[in-house]
C-alpha cells in the first residue's frame, strides 16, 4: 500500500462533467443530477482501502446529515477492479447497502474521471460552489488509522457549512492522505507517483 497525498488541485477550478453508472440502482449519474445544488461533493473512495475503512461511518453520516441540504454529493471508485476485486461494482454495491449510503456510488472503470479530477488516494475529497467552481479539496479531517484523533469529518463539514452560510472556504486547506488510486497498468497519470 503506498500512502499518497491528494494532489490539492487549483482552488477555482471548474467541476469536470462526467457519466457514470450507480452501481446500487443502475441509473447514470453526471454533473447534470446535480445541476440545482448549491454544493457539489465528488468523493473519491475505495472499499478495500484501510484509510476508507476508517472514516466509512462518517462518509454515510455525512450523505445522511446533508440528506436535505442543497448539496449533491457522489462517491466514484476508480480502482482496477483485476487486481482489487473488493473494488468492483458488486463489492461496492455491497459496501454501499451495508452503510446505508444516501448518495450515489459510481464505479469509474476508464479511470477517465479519476484523472480529470486528479484524484490521486483514497479517501480524496473535492468540494465545488454554485458555479461548480473548486472550493475545497483535501482531507475529511486529522484522524488517520492509528492516530488516535477521533474522525468527525469537521474540515470537510466546514467547508460544506461554509457554502451553506455564504461565507468564504477557508483556503488553508490540508491534503488527505490515502492509498493511492490502483492505476491500471499503462493507464498511470502524469501526477501519479509512489511513495
Amino acid at each position: 500500500m503506498a500512502v499518497t497525498p491528494s494532489t490539492m488541485l487549483e482552488l477555482g477550478t471548474k467541476a469536470f462533467d462526467f457519466s457514470l453508472k450507480d452501481v446500487v440502482s443502475g441509473n447514470l449519474i453526471s454533473l447534470k443530477t446535480f445541476k440545482d445544488k448549491k454544493a457539489f461533493l465528488v468523493m473519491f473512495i475505495s472499499r478495500h482501502c484501510p484509510y476508507v475503512q476508517h472514516v466509512r461511518e462518517e462518509i454515510a453520516e455525512i450523505g445522511h446529515g446533508y440528506k436535505d441540504k442543497d448539496i449533491g454529493i457522489v462517491a466514484i471508485s476508480a480502482n482496477d477492479a483485476s487486481l482489487y476485486p473488493e473494488d468492483a461494482p458488486e463489492s461496492l454495491k455491497e459496501m454501499a447497502q451495508d452503510l446505508g449510503f444516501a448518495f450515489p456510488y459510481c464505479y469509474d472503470e476508464s479511470q477517465k474521471t479519476a484523472k480529470a479530477y486528479t484524484a490521486a488516494c483514497t479517501p480524496d475529497f473535492f468540494l465545488f460552489d454554485k458555479d461548480r467552481k473548486l472550493v475545497y479539496r483535501g482531507q475529511l479531517d486529522d484522524s488517520r488509522p492509528g492516530n488516535g484523533v477521533p474522525v468527525t469529518g469537521k474540515d470537510l463539514k466546514s467547508a460544506i457549512d461554509s457554502i451553506f452560510e455564504d461565507r468564504r472556504v477557508n483556503p488553508i486547506q490540508k491534503p488527505s492522505i490515502g492509498c493511492n488510486i490502483k492505476w491500471k497498468k499503462g493507464n498511470e497519470p502524469f501526477y501519479y507517483q509512489t511513495h
